[in-house]
């Protein structure tokens, strides 16, 4: 990826430099059915508070044509490493026009272009964070040069054209939108194709904001637009209340596309989302309350994030955790919400997602140094959304949460459409809340790490509490990590919870804050000492919180019992944390599910205990146990299958788990049979999804080849089916199978991202550790070779998911210590390779517990 970095420093000598006034961007995409490149041209107006020389930045195959002031510049030596240089810029008003043919893409970056095998049409989609604005028109692809955007498209006769203006009526295929208000190049956004729409409208405040949903026709039988409308509606709702800022733009457009990378993109006013959200089949209400949790995450960026920006990179997280944490408090507060326990889902999956950020070697502040493009690339990670999410909300608790909203709302009304840094913030959260937040700031948002608290309690003979405090440990950093470990104010609660007729009920909390290595809680001493003591109940804090022997031991026995799902989700946190950090063996950890798992009633707990004891066995297990203990845990699923209410969605996770797991002739005879239909269980329906999820893992173990694949994807001609087919087909535990899907994803860069994250996906399979094992050398050799000639979200597919993660050896680690010291990786690349290597190093200290006990 040479020549497409820009440096924060270059960034702020050319804001220093330029204010931009205004773009008109005129794209010619009629030739977009048969693909190559199109054409754009970009008139850019901007002021220079100085003459100098500057550069815009442009990715494109090539440059027709470059006006500087009615000065024509010649392409051949303007045009360089993603940059045309303006060496001559005029004090005042300056004016660029640039005439580029610029691609399209197939891995999800600047212009996307997918086709569809149902209808063979081409659908496109721009997504341009972090800096790919620059693939599709001439910009000056930084967010605090803000500027309007007016575009002109032509498109293919019978088409639609969305942007972040409203959809004008065509002429002769000539679409001409309004101008936008001033916004950051990068939340610009052009979609086109002949999508499905329904429309609506959200009203409210005296005003009716126009509301749209679109996605292929090829999924339009599918589409649930009203429970779509109605979530979007709730957030409207919720956030004008909250915020007390009139939505800032003019409709609100969300469109399902195809191959979308992330979850979905805060283009202001024309949101895009992964199409997979349009769910084909039945899926669990954990799957509805993530898709609700996307929907008013990008929602509430309209104002955090698009009408109100970061100035620089470096506040990425107060975006990311912005959204995050208000998306989960409306649909946990909001009036009629179906999801009032939503932050039991974000502590058993968001946060244990930024525990496991939090303690690699890349760990860093929530507010990170940013210093180049490369940097915030690999930064969409767990510390960004989840640790600042967690973060915020104990801001939250710290200034209570009508003065948090209060700062929020002085924030929107005093930056609007302009940018800012973190102090902008907290300068108002000062004011509204009369708290002093620089020492706050200092301990949470610039320092890296976590901590862990635990309870020290001293009882009588009568088992009356004699004295009771809260330790705060700061473990130090992991190796190669920067910085010291820090100890940090917490605002937190304690439940006391007694067990009563089979029931853990919470009896008695208290709010406190700690802060120290030792905090006393003197208000607990002289009474009963409870069942269970519960540190951080609640969840109002971010740490690691450990169980004194008493409580673990009543918890162990009946943690499925709490009759609050919070609770149990932070035990059950504990509980897997204790077991990635070898402090809870494998074995055990297997068994502690295994007894509650069958009484756990939220749905999103149970598949991500699915998904974590998956795991643990897999990876965390001792090598000559695992077996053991995937019988065991292959077993239980089945079993549970079979017990599960019919037609539940605890049925049809247990039906996926199962499909995951299922190791013996029987069990797979059970997948095959549930496949042909000769096999049926009660209320199960095996229905698009499930078909597939069968049929991999048949094709995993060795029992469906070539024509079953091909059979199946005959039933689904989609692009969802070609997806599945090209992960069954990369599972096949054969020689020719593995080096037919290395192949087409190394050796090769023609397959679009969806497919290659798909070939990816089925070729590590932990149970084919022996076949896998010399495409470990394969990787080291190939990967800097990829990462030099791929784009930034193609190359890190490969480096992420073909990293030798399963083979747990002193040797991998060896082999990756190696490569590090000798190929000079570019800092991006060394992270995500630090990062891998930190998971078989963590492995091998979890083996080495599990084999102890």
């Amino acid at each position: 990826m040479p020549g497409t970095n820009l440096t924060r420093q270059e960034a702020r000598e050319r804001a220093r430099l330029l204010s931009v006034d205004a773009y008109d961007i005129t794209l010619d995409i009629s030739g977009a059915q048969e693909g190559g490149t199109f054409r754009s041209e970009t008139v850019v107006r901007f002021t220079a508070r100085e003459a100098g020389a500057t550069f815009v930045d442009l990715i494109a195959p090539e440059v027709r044509e470059i006006v500087l002031n009615d000065d024509a510049l010649d392409p051949a030596t303007a045009f360089a490493d993603s940059r045309i240089a303006l060496p001559a810029v005029v004090e005042g008003h300056n004016e660029l026009r640039v005439v580029a043919d610029c691609a399209y893409t197939n891995t999800g970056e600047g212009l996307h272009r997918s086709v569809d095998p149902v209808d063979q049409q081409a659908y496109l989609y721009t997504q341009f964070e972090v800096p790919d604005a620059r693939r599709v028109f001439a910009c000056f692809e930084q967010p605090d040069l803000k500027a309007t955007f007016t575009f002109t498209v032509t498109a293919p006769e019978g088409w639609t054209v969305i942007s972040n203006s409203p959809t004008p009526e065509p002429r002769d295929n000539i679409w001409r939108f309004a101008a936008t208000p001033r916004i950051s190049s990068y939340i610009t956004a052009l979609v086109a194709g002949p999508y499905h729409s329904v429309h609506s409208s959200w009203d409210g405040d005296g005003r009716s904001v126009p509301l749209g949903i679109y996605c292929r026709p090829s999924l339009a039988e599918h589409l649930d637009a009203e429970a779509i409308f109605d979530v979007t509606r709730q957030g409207f709702d919720w956030f004008q209340e909250k915020f007390d800022y009139p939505y800032p733009f003019a409709k609100y457009d969300q469109l399902f596309v195809p191959e979308f990378n992330a979850g979905a993109m805060e283009n202001a006013g024309a949101v895009t989302i992964r199409d997979q959200y349009v769910f084909r089949s039945k899926v669990t209400d954990a799957a509805y309350e993530m898709r609700a949790e996307t929907i008013l995450h990008e929602l509430a960026h309209m104002w955090f994030g698009d009408l109100v920006t970061m100035e620089w990179w470096n506040d990425l997280w107060l975006n990311e955790s912005f959204a995050t944490y208000t998306s989960i408090a409306c649909q946990a507060h909001a009036p009629g919400s179906r999801w009032p326990h939503a932050w039991t889902s974000f502590a058993n999956q968001m946060k244990t997602w930024a525990y496991r950020q939090d303690q690699l070697p890349s760990t860093h502040p929530i507010m990170a140094e940013i210093r180049d493009l490369d940097d915030v690339l690999v930064n969409f990670d767990g510390i960004t959304y989840a640790k600042g999410a967690s973060v915020l909300k104990q801001l939250v608790a710290y200034v209570g949460m009508d003065e948090f909203f209060q700062g929020v709302q002085a924030y929107f009304k005093r930056h609007a459409w302009s940018n800012t840094r973190l102090t902008d913030l907290l300068t108002a959260l000062e004011e509204t809340s009369g708290r002093d937040l620089t020492a706050w700031s200092k301990a949470w948002l610039q320092t890296a790490g976590i901590n862990i608290l635990r309870p020290e309690i001293e009882v009588d003979a009568d088992g009356v509490i004699t004295s009771f405090a809260v330790r705060q440990e700061a473990p130090a950093l992991p190796a190669g990590a920067k910085g010291e470990p820090t100890l940090r104010p917490h605002r937190i609660a304690i439940g006391l919870y007694e067990l009563t007729d089979g029931a853990l009920e919470r009896v008695e909390r208290l709010e406190l804050d700690v802060d120290g290595e030792l905090t006393k809680v003197p208000a607990l001493e002289g009474r009963r000492r409870p069942a269970v003591v519960l540190l951080n109940d609640d969840d109002l804090s971010y740490a690691k919180v450990r169980l004194d022997p008493a409580s673990m031991a009543v918890v162990t026995e009946h943690l499925a019992d709490f009759t609050l799902s919070l609770p149990r989700a932070l035990c059950w946190a504990s509980a897997w944390d204790m077991t990635r950090d070898g402090e809870m063996p494998t074995r055990d950890y297997l068994a502690l599910v295994l007894s509650g798992i069958g009484r756990e009633s939220d749905i999103g707990v149970v598949q991500s205990l699915h998904r974590q004891v998956k795991l643990a066995l897999d990876l965390y297990a001792a090598p000559d146990w695992r077996a053991t203990g995937l019988a065991l845990w292959s077993d239980a699923t089945l079993e549970r299958l079979r017990a599960a209410e019919p037609g539940g969605d605890h049925q049809l996770a247990w039906a996926r788990a199962f499909a995951a797991t299922a190791r013996t002739d029987g069990q797979l005879d059970v997948l095959a049979g549930l496949l042909d239909g000769t096999e049926t269980i009660e209320g199960l329906t095996v229905d698009t999804e499930l078909r597939w999820a069968l049929l991999q893992r048949l094709a995993a173990t060795g029992r469906a080849d070539e024509p079953e694949i091909a059979a199946e994807l005959d039933r689904d001609r989609t692009s969802a089916g070609e997806r599945h087919a090209a992960t069954a087909r990369a599972a096949r535990p054969t020689p020719e199978a593995k080096a037919e899907a290395w192949a087409s994803v190394v050796e090769d860069d023609k397959l679009p991202n969806a497919v290659q994250e798909a070939v990816i996906g089925g070729f590590v399979q932990t149970d084919q550790r022996e076949l896998l094992a010399p495409y470990a050398a394969k990787y080291f050799a190939a990967l800097k070779g990829v990462w030099e000639s791929r784009s930034h979200e193609m190359a890190q597919q490969v480096a992420v998911g073909l990293y030798p993660v399963i083979q747990v050896s002193e040797e991998t680690l060896a082999a990756t210590d190696a490569w590090l010291s000798s190929a000079d990786p570019t800092p991006a690349l060394r992270r995500l390779v630090t990062e891998s290597r930190a998971g078989v190093e963590r492995a091998l200290k979890a083996q080495a517990a599990d084999a102890a006990a």
